[in-house]
């Protein structure tokens, strides 16, 4: 499942990363991935699988986070 927590946090500028991953730890600690802050549905064409409304609550073994920051200063 696909989420973005920078809809909650805005850009926090230095701190983006870390937040990012902070937010990942927590997904795989807790089993839940939260939902997108104000995305409540997708075109029927958009292919993947977002996580809207509510936190969804499973076992995630992986993850990855992709932090793109101003200036082209981005991580994966």
């Amino acid at each position: 499942p696909v989420t973005a927590p920078k809809g909650v946090t805005g850009h926090t500028l230095a701190a983006a990363g870390a937040i990012e991953a902070v937010a990942t730890v927590l997904t795989l600690e807790r089993s839940a991935v939260p939902p997108i802050a104000n995305l409540d549905a997708l075109p029927d064409a958009f292919p993947l699988d977002c996580v809207t409304k509510e936190p969804r609550h499973r076992r995630v073994e992986t993850a990855l986070s992709h932090s793109f920051g101003f200036g082209g200063h981005n991580v994966v």
